[in-house]
């Protein structure tokens, strides 16, 4: 597989410079580059790798000097990062997936699969499954009684889908991911201690042996469409009515959505975020890595969550979160200095009490 330097501009709505005709077939980091590859020297300060590598094009930031650095072409690109988006989707190679229908997938005779579907070795395809055209689902992938794919779905190896799991258009779904698996939820007979301790903000707890009763989840799950599921990550199906996640909302590995959930549009869920039950997400909201969201509270739209941030009530649209317990980015910061200031302090304190006392002394 090879482009030209004019073919992977036109591609990008960008304009070659310089011998446009060069082809290209791969891309690297500028000290690593060969003479057939594109290097990615995307900032300034990455710039002094093109005189270690061989490159002879490179995709530059806007306004660079690309002949000063010894290039016979480039693509200058005004948000590189942006372009390399399309610029990797135009070289990934794939994954080697194999096309049609594996001799050794078990697919019900009631499964609905649409034009070009591929299934592959040992995959089981339940009762009443439709899958869009187009999709590629790989090896031992278990899609559950009446879950539905739309078109253009990319389902990795060992992908697990539940029972009537409502999937949009052109899903990614990586290894081992599970959308559908039963939510966390159990009950006692009495209230519990841990009942108890959250309405007593923890003065009274557990005082006796309780036993926990399973509450089956009858809802499902509803996707919508380009979303992405990460490595191992895990989507709760409801209680009664359907965990809900919005368009284009991608998820990181290790991520555990929880029952009842509801997440919005374009949302970016970094890795080992877990979102306790019914809590609404609105759109456009992004979790660094590590956080944590309680149960039964509310996000707005926009809002940002640094890593680690335990986020234990609801959060105002466009805020920027920080710390555990969560509170404003700029307040946890400033917290933060006056915390590392914390030891002078008491040095200081110690050396006022010690001068005071040698003056009373004196007195």
């Amino acid at each position: 597989m090879s482009h030209t330097i004019a073919e992977i501009a036109a591609s990008l709505g960008l304009e070659a410079q310089g011998e446009a005709s060069l082809r290209i077939t791969g891309v690297a980091e500028p000290a690593s580059a060969g003479p057939d590859d594109l290097a990615l020297a995307m900032q300034p300060k990455y710039a002094d790798g093109l005189t270690q590598g061989k490159a002879r094009a490179a995709m530059l930031w806007a306004g660079a000097d690309w002949q000063g650095h010894g290039l016979e072409a480039a693509i200058l690109a005004p948000r590189p990062r942006y372009a390399m988006a399309a610029l990797s989707a135009m070289m990934d190679p794939g994954q080697g997936y194999g096309d049609g229908i594996h001799p050794t997938a078990v697919i019900d005779p009631t499964a609905r699969l649409g034009d070009g579907v591929s299934v592959g070795p040992f995959c089981v395809i339940g009762a009443e499954v439709e899958i869009g055209a187009g999709s590629l689902i790989a090896a031992q992938c278990h899609i559950a009684r009446g879950a539905r794919i739309g078109a253009g779905a990319l389902v990795h190896p060992g992908v697990r889908i539940g029972a009537r799991v409502q999937i949009g258009a052109r899903l990614v779904a990586h290894p081992g991911a599970c959308v559908g698996a039963d939510g966390f939820s159990f009950v006692t007979p009495e209230a519990s201690g841990v009942e108890r301790a959250r309405a007593s903000l923890g003065s009274e707890g557990s005082d006796r042996d309780e036993v926990w009763a399973r509450i089956h989840s009858l809802g499902a799950v509803r996707i919508g469409d380009d979303v992405e599921i990460g490595v191992n990550t895990c989507i709760d199906r409801g209680t009664v009515r359907d965990t809900v996640v919005g368009d284009g909302t991608k998820f990181d590995n290790l991520v555990q959505i929880g029952h009842n959930v509801i997440v919005g549009r374009d949302c970016l869920i970094c890795a080992q975020v877990g979102v306790a039950g019914s809590t609404v997400i609105g759109n456009n909201v992004v979790m660094a890595g590590k956080v944590g969201v309680t149960d039964n509270i509310t996000i707005g739209d926009r809002a940002i969550f640094g890593g680690a941030t335990v986020v234990l009530s609801n959060v105002p649209a466009g805020r920027v979160m920080l710390g555990y317990p969560a509170m404003k980015m700029d307040s946890h910061i400033e917290s933060y200095k006056g915390l590392r200031r914390l030891p002078r302090l008491v040095r200081e304190v110690a050396a006022l009490k010690k001068a005071v006392s040698m003056l009373s002394g004196n007195d």
